[in-house]
């Protein structure tokens, strides 16, 4: 168009062409995701720019402004900020499922607070997110030019994981909109097997066969989701039948008895994407206007550990009364708006659960397609310049004279492909050999790579030629992502009408169970107060078992002091032990922890302690409120000793007594206040002094009334005596004979245990063996008497320790709750917010 010139043109056809081309450029390169990788362009550049600059999941860190000014000065140039807002969102526990940016700074908070400058923050890919970029290669995706020419960009992402689904995506377009929940990455992966497993019937697998396994939005803040509406139409069904639905998200809350009539609700989930601040000043804003009634102190005491708001009622409030009233008015309860839009071959269409999985599966295979026709073609190019070298090896003396006769490189080569019939490439490459690989060795290095490069060329073919095939390598590929990603659903799914709740709903149900963990690390739970089953010749037996509730919370501890917790609701429910998960998928322990402890926490146990004793005698008292919660890192309970290892941990109450037994048969009996309560990281104090160098404790119990101490040998010979006949002794003494050596035979011990009438033992051998014994099945005699053989194992095999299994109704339990005063504990919220009158208003009012 020349300068200066201007033409006239209609309105109404300028504003309508440039209103769609601007509408198409918003739908497609800015604000819908791709129904493939799941991703939105800027996403995808971030992602790609990290890669081509080298910010694996392995990589060091690189400052965030580095990798906005790579995105923006190759693959996107708009706004730095908006780079930046987008790749902090991938780097956020509680906006994305699964994070595909590893963030290392202030990358902001469920509060609302932003994130730092990028000036100050560092990030890399996060390992999933890498995983979307595997083979991009080797000519797996198409690429086009960047905004001026100079570059090339991916138009998709090979993508092995079914981002779209497990992340799920947000974004409001010209005229249209698109809201996608998340997933959990186990429930998506099964889902995508079964459909690879029934793709001939592709057409008859329905929404309800999907649903078997994604039972529905799984999202990063945990929560509730009711599948149906207040109407009783089942939402959850219509937005994986036609792409749209209205679920209703609440928070997850249960009560906290405080005793004398008080209660206090404490809300750990909220629904996802809700501010918590938010929340908190809202009913700040309903207690102070008196639309929120029975409130008397507020706390948020979220930290690094969880989130906990705490709302404390007064005395005589209905908390069901007072938690309805919460979801009324408050975001407690919110709504998430299913719009399942994505771009399908560059349009936007509303797609179903089926349709969104059947595009992954094609985009997959299309995947595998093109990366073994690369691989194809690389090794076919590889097995024929080896042919040639090997052809040339087994004539390697004419070879070297035809080389020697040539004048030129040029006529050398032409005369080996007119002497050996080879190519040009063959050719050269022997001209290109080295002399080293005339050697014998190197003739078989070489021929070992032809050979296996055949193998490959021809199993590529096969794969490329079936169909069937490459199903089954997609099913492989996605067994591999769910055992390195998977992880347990954060979102519960209510099968229910969200009606008005009762105090009961707020409670956390606590059913009895016995956990079991087994000598390879399994632990599991049984689905009643059942024992669980098992041979007594088991190749991997219970080494623990324990009753406990689903509203415990489990404490493993390793030798060295340390502990991790697992809430009983997330154990595994099986009737066999062996069909438990490996405690490592389930806390912060490595697979080379050994476990040597485990106890089973009663919820609202804060004047309880925990009772720790070592191998070489020395005791700590640790009060149970001072224990992290759940869902953290392992932490440190016991300062042990060099040399020392933790060996039991007991669940005690003042005013209790324990009882320490030796391996030379002594015991001592005192009381749990001879030991001052002491922090996480404290060390112990001398239980019971050891006879010599050699002796060592092999157990400790707590006392009950007209209970029995069963110790046993490790040659099978035991006795149990009452406790009675044990005194009470200072702490740090060298304790009483518990047992008399047989005539000639080493007075020596390998476990015990306090038992009464009803309980029973295991017994655990050298040999990795387990039996489970009644209590009182070992005779009864005095204190300082012999024991007599009550059980063995085979011939040969020795004892090494005894454990008491405690049923669910034998758990630990205090005697009453005393009353918690909290009027002068800090508040974590500003002032104003954390106290209110009775009347609705502040306490300053």
């Amino acid at each position: 168009m020349q300068s200066g010139v201007i033409h006239q043109r209609n309105i109404n056809d300028e504003m309508r062409e440039s209103y769609l081309d601007y509408a198409m450029s918003v739908i497609v390169s800015r604000a819908l995701p791709d129904a493939r990788d799941g991703l939105k362009p800027v996403h995808r550049r971030i992602l790609y720019a990290m890669h081509d600059m080298g910010s694996g999941a392995n990589a060091p860190y690189r400052k965030s402004a580095r990798i906005v000014g790579e995105v923006l000065g190759k693959y996107h140039p708009h706004g730095d900020m908006a780079v930046y807002d987008a790749m902090v969102r991938m780097a956020q526990s509680f906006s994305m499922r699964y994070e595909l940016v590893d963030g290392q700074g202030n990358f902001g908070s469920i509060d609302g607070d932003s994130a730092a400058a990028m000036r100050y923050t560092e990030a890399r890919m996060a390992n999933i997110g890498s995983r979307l970029l595997d083979d991009i290669d080797k000519n797996t995706v198409d690429f086009t030019d960047n905004f001026d020419g100079s570059l090339q960009e991916p138009l998709v992402l090979p993508a092995s994981i079914p981002n779209l689904l497990v992340n799920g995506s947000s974004g409001i377009a010209v005229g249209m909109s698109t809201n996608i929940p998340p997933h959990n990455l186990n429930e998506v992966c099964d889902a995508l097997v079964y459909i690879l497993d029934n793709w001939e019937n592709l057409d008859e697998i329905s929404v309800h066969d999907l649903m078997h396994f994604i039972k529905g939005p799984d999202f990063p803040t945990g929560g509730l989701v009711y599948a149906f509406d207040k109407n009783g139409e089942n939402q959850l069904v219509s937005a994986y039948a036609t792409g749209r639905g209205k679920l209703i998200m609440r928070a997850k809350a249960h009560i906290e008895e405080l005793g004398r009539g008080r209660v206090r609700i404490i809300v750990t989930e909220i629904p996802y994407q809700i501010n918590k601040n938010t929340i908190i000043e809202r009913i700040v804003s309903l207690n102070q206007s008196g639309k929120l009634e029975g409130l008397a102190h507020l706390r948020d005491e979220s930290d690094r550990e969880g989130l906990r708001i705490v709302i404390e009622l007064t005395r005589g409030a209905d908390p069901a009364a007072v938690m309805a009233d919460l979801f009324k008015y408050t975001p407690l309860e919110s709504t998430f708006g299913v719009i399942n839009l994505a771009l399908v071959d560059g349009e936007p269409r509303m797609l179903s659960l089926k349709q969104i999985l059947r595009i992954y599966i094609e985009h997959r295979l299309e995947i595998i397609r093109r990366r073994s026709e690369f691989d194809l073609a690389n090794a076919e190019r590889r097995v024929h310049i080896l042919a040639g070298l090997l052809t040339a090896l087994d004539d390697i003396d004419r070879a070297i004279e035809i080389i020697r006769g040539s004048d030129t490189p040029a006529d050398a080569r032409q005369n080996l492909i007119q002497a050996f019939s080879l190519s040009e490439e063959q050719a050269q490459a022997i001209l290109d050999m080295r002399l080293r690989r005339l050697a014998a060795l190197e003739r078989q290095s070489i021929q070992e790579e032809h050979d296996k490069l055949v193998a490959l060329v021809n199993d590529l073919r096969q794969l490329l030629a079936s169909p069937a095939l490459m199903r089954m390598e997609i099913k492989r590929e996605l067994k591999t992502i769910r055992q390195d990603y998977g992880d347990f659903r954060s979102t519960v799914i209510v099968h229910d009408v969200p009606s008005d709740i009762s105090a009961g709903d707020l409670l956390v149900p606590a059913e009895n169970t016995y956990i079991a963990l087994t000598n390879e690390g399994r632990l599991s739970c049984t689905y009643d107060d059942e024992l669980p089953r098992f041979r007594k010749n088991a190749a991997d037996p219970p080494v623990f078992i324990v009753g406990s509730t689903t509203a415990d919370v489990l404490y493993l501890f390793t030798p060295d002091g340390r502990a991790a917790s697992v809430p009983v609701s997330q154990i595994t429910q099986a009737t066999n032990p062996n069909d438990g998960d490996h405690y490592w998928r389930l806390c912060d322990l490595q697979e080379d922890d050994d476990i040597v402890a485990v106890a089973s926490v009663p919820p609202h146990l804060d004047e309880g302690y925990l009772f720790l004793t070592t191998r070489h005698g020395e005791v700590k008292r640790l009060r149970i409120e001072d224990l992290p919660g759940v869902r953290v890192e392992h932490f440190t309970v016991f300062n042990i000793e060099v040399n020392d290892r933790l060996i039991d941990v007991h669940v005690v109450f003042d005013g209790e007594q324990v009882v320490l037994v030796t391996h030379r048969a002594q015991a001592i009996r005192f009381g749990v206040e001879d030991v001052r309560p002491t922090g996480l990281t404290a060390g112990g104090m001398r239980g019971i002094r050891l006879k010599d160098d050699e002796d060592y404790v092999v157990g400790a119990g707590v006392v009950r009334p007209d209970q029995h101490l069963l110790v046993i040998t490790p040659d099978a010979r035991g006795k149990r005596s009452s406790l009675e006949e044990y005194p009470i002794q200072g702490r740090g003494g060298a304790g009483v004979r518990t047992m008399k050596a047989a005539k000639g035979q080493p007075n020596d011990l390998a476990g015990c245990a306090v038992v009464s009438a009803s309980s029973q033992v295991m017994v655990l051998n050298d040999q990795g063996k387990v039996a489970i014994v009644d209590g009182f099945q070992a005779p009864e005699t005095k204190r300082d008497y012999r024991g007599d053989f009550f059980f063995s194992f085979s011939i040969g095999e020795r004892i090494e320790t005894l454990r008491l299994i405690l049923s669910p109704d034998q758990r630990p339990q205090p005697t009453a709750l005393p009353e918690r005063l909290d009027a002068d504990e800090p508040a974590l919220v500003p002032p104003e917010m954390a106290h209110f009158g009775d009347n609705g208003k502040t306490a300053d009012d």
